[in-house]
This record gives C-alpha cells, sequence and structure tokens, in this order.
C-alpha cells in the first residue's frame, strides 16, 4: 500500500496550511470530485434501502451532551464550551443526539419503525496533535452517519441489514477488511447502561456476524460508552489498523432522550436505535482509497475518468468535440493535447486515468476512438458515441473493475 499523504500531495487531491490549522485539512479540486462521487454513492445507496436524509446543527448545547453522556464519558475529546449569551454552546463529537432529537420532535407510532434517518454531518473532535496526520485522524470530519430507531425486536435484522451494506459498498470500493471485530467493555472502563442491556446487545451483535459467516474477533475495552459495537478494520501502509465502519445496537440513549413510540396495543414503548455508519468519516475512507489503490482508483470515482488525446494539432476539433460529449454523459474528462507534450508523454502523464480516448487523423475521419485502458490494455478504433455511453454507464454502475468492451457481458 501507498503513504496517502505523499500521494495527496503529488495527486493534488488535498493540502494543509498552518493559517488553518493543524489537523484540519482542505480538498482541492481533484481530491473534491473524489469526495463528491463517494458522497452521491452512498446518499443513493441509504436511499434505495429506505432512509430519511436529514440536516442538523454542528452546534450544540452543552446539557444535551449532558443528557446524552457524553459530557460525562466523553469531555476529553470535546472542544470547550462557547459562551454565547449566558448560553455554553459545544462544537459536536457525535450526531447522535441531535438525531434522538428529531425523533422525538412528535410522537411516533409503531407503523412509522423502523425509522432511519441519515446525514452526512460535521462532528469535531479536540485530538493533540501529536495523533493528527493527513486525511486519517484529523479535528473536523465529515462523517456518513445514520440511526435507526426501531422496536426491539427489529434490532437485530435492522443491524444485520446495515452490516450488509457495508459489504456491498466495500465491494463497490475495492475494500478489504482487514478483520471485524465485536467491541465489548472492559475492565476499569466508565460505561453507561445497565448490564442486562449490554449482554443482550452483545449477544445480538455476535449472532450477526456468526450469521454472516465472517471471522471475528473480540475486543474487549473498545465499545463506545453506552453500548457495544461491530467494527469493520481496515490497516493502513504502515499495518495499523483503524476503525472504518460501524454497526452498533443502543439501549441507552433511548432512556437518556425518553424515547417512545405508540405499539400496535395503544400503549408506549421503548425504541432501540442502531448506529450505524457505512465508511466512517469521508476523511479517513478517502485516506483509505488513496493507499488501497495508489490514486488508481474505479472509474467511478477517479478525480478523472477520461482524457482524450489528439495525435496531432488537425485532431484539436474532434477531440474537444468528444470531451463536450463526455462531459454532457457526466464523465469527468479533458484534452490534452500535443503541447503538452508527444504521445508517449501524455499517455504515461495520464497513467492514473481509467480511459484514454486517442484521436489519430483515421480516427477522427471516422468518428471513432483508440480507448486504451489504465492496466495497458488497447481496444481497436471503436464509434466514438458508444465509446462514451459504454464507459457512462459502466461509471454508473459503481463497479471495481474497469470497463472493456472486448469483455464477455457481466452477470451483475
Amino acid at each position: 500500500m501507498h503513504d496517502h499523504r505523499k500521494l495527496g500531495r503529488e495527486l493534488g487531491l488535498f493540502g494543509t496550511d498552518p493559517l488553518i490549522g493543524a489537523g484540519l485539512p482542505y480538498w482541492l479540486p481533484a481530491g473534491a470530485a473524489v469526495r463528491h462521487a463517494l458522497e452521491e454513492y452512498l446518499r443513493e445507496l441509504e436511499r434505495r434501502a429506505g432512509y430519511q436524509h436529514v440536516y442538523s446543527p454542528v452546534l450544540g448545547k452543552r446539557e444535551l451532551y449532558e443528557m446524552s453522556g457524553h459530557w460525562s464519558h466523553y469531555r476529553d475529546d470535546m472542544y470547550p464550551p462557547m459562551e454565547l449569551g449566558g448560553e455554553h454552546l459545544v462544537l459536536r463529537p457525535v450526531l447522535c443526539p441531535h438525531h434522538a432529537l428529531l425523533y422525538r420532535s412528535r410522537g411516533r407510532s409503531y407503523r412509522e419503525l423502523p425509522l432511519r434517518l441519515a446525514e452526512l454531518g460535521g462532528q469535531y473532535r479536540a485530538e493533540l496533535s501529536g495523533v493528527l496526520g493527513g486525511l486519517s485522524r484529523v479535528r473536523a470530519m465529515q462523517l456518513n452517519d445514520a440511526h435507526i430507531f426501531c422496536s426491539p425486536d427489529q434490532a437485530a435484522s435492522e443491524a444485520r441489514a446495515a452490516l450488509a451494506m457495508i459489504r456491498q459498498a466495500y465491494a463497490a470500493l475495492g475494500i478489504e477488511p482487514a478483520r471485524y471485530r465485536l467491541s465489548l467493555r472492559g475492565p476499569g472502563g466508565t460505561y453507561a447502561g445497565d448490564p442486562d442491556s449490554w449482554d443482550r446487545a452483545a449477544a445480538m451483535l455476535a449472532g450477526i456476524l456468526d450469521d454472516s459467516g465472517l471471522d471475528w474477533e473480540a475486543g474487549e475495552g473498545e465499545a463506545a460508552f453506552y453500548g457495544p459495537k461491530i467494527d469493520v478494520q481496515v490497516a493502513d501502509a504502515s499495518e495499523r489498523e483503524a476503525t472504518l465502519s460501524t454497526v452498533q445496537i443502543d439501549f441507552y440513549q433511548p432512556v437518556r432522550f425518553g424515547l417512545r413510540y405508540t405499539g400496535p396495543d395503544g400503549a408506549r414503548h421503548r425504541p432501540v436505535i442502531v448506529h450505524r455508519s457505512v465508511v466512517g468519516s469521508m476523511e479517513r475512507a478517502v485516506a483509505h482509497l488513496i493507499e488501497r489503490h495508489g490514486g488508481a482508483f474505479p472509474d467511478w470515482l477517479a478525480p478523472e475518468q477520461l482524457v482524450v488525446l489528439p495525435v496531432a494539432d488537425a485532431q484539436g476539433p474532434a477531440a474537444v468535440t468528444l470531451a463536450q460529449q463526455a462531459a454532457g454523459l457526466g464523465l469527468r474528462a479533458h484534452v490534452a493535447g500535443p503541447d503538452s507534450g508527444t504521445l508517449n508523454r501524455r499517455i504515461r502523464s495520464s497513467r492514473l486515468v481509467p480511459y484514454q480516448a486517442v484521436i489519430g487523423e483515421r480516427e477522427a475521419a471516422a468518428g471513432q476512438v483508440a480507448v486504451r485502458l489504465r492496466d495497458g490494455r488497447r481496444l481497436p478504433p471503436l464509434p466514438a458515441g458508444a465509446v462514451l455511453a459504454d464507459i457512462a454507464a459502466h461509471a454508473a454502475a459503481r463497479r471495481a473493475d474497469l470497463w472493456d468492451a472486448a469483455a464477455p457481458p457481466s452477470s451483475s
């Protein structure tokens, strides 16, 4: 694997500036294109699975985090309160308290459950300077987060579906988990909630891992303060592990926030919250993708998906037209003309772009392109419009492989 910090600079994906501050990276256009493609994919994945997207403020009163338990159990990782008009406002370290308030904004019926609320939202951690690094450990992040409010008998199936969604996303992104961990309480830790609820949640999560046919390990002392969770671990270039994705069953927060729903018997019942993040923060996810692919992203994620290479200046107009047609299909494309060097030099400088469309004199006259794939394969001259349509369709399918007109149709 590669070091995402080095590659990020070389490929112009992100950067930092001391005037902005440590652990606060900015995204350059190429990196923003990767992140935007990832965000669009996740939102579509969630919509198809019945999630509703919301927005909530990045600030909350200190009392909110006292109610959730974060102020007493997680305060060292939170930014100090800001006093304003007699109130103490805090940059949120997590999104779940806000979503709990959205749930209880009105009465709820069992007919609405499971209620799946998703948000790509900002959260902030007061990380020490010594642990910060590139995109993988930051102080401000955008989290792909969701909270599923459900009845107790729905919790296991919802958590199982969340784990399946994580595995589906990993297949599209080309991510290989290092291991699956069931994070549990450990001796000496400060945990909230009653032991029976902890044991019940842990048993559910262990059963889900077993039913999924996954090898997993128990990690004592790795749980959140309010409940056990499944952590999907990935490894970086130095074989250091980090948690990318999580699934958690939470009996504690519904009690703290007094959450209820009306059951079929007309009585008031307590819901369960399933916390779920498919790829964690955008920062850590992109850091891992940079290292996993060495900058050669799947075509749907690539900052630039197609480079058009006219052999000579005479093919320049045809190249510009092709790039415009590609943009019209939603592809990220540009023309690298002879003023950028010889054809071989331009091909080498575009080695990470998934598709290179070469237009010579014969191709221009026939309305064709000769496609070179990033992995070195070459296709014979093909009609330009058909090539663009096929590449756009392949990118829209969000697969980890490359389009190849010579390959047999995929069963997927």
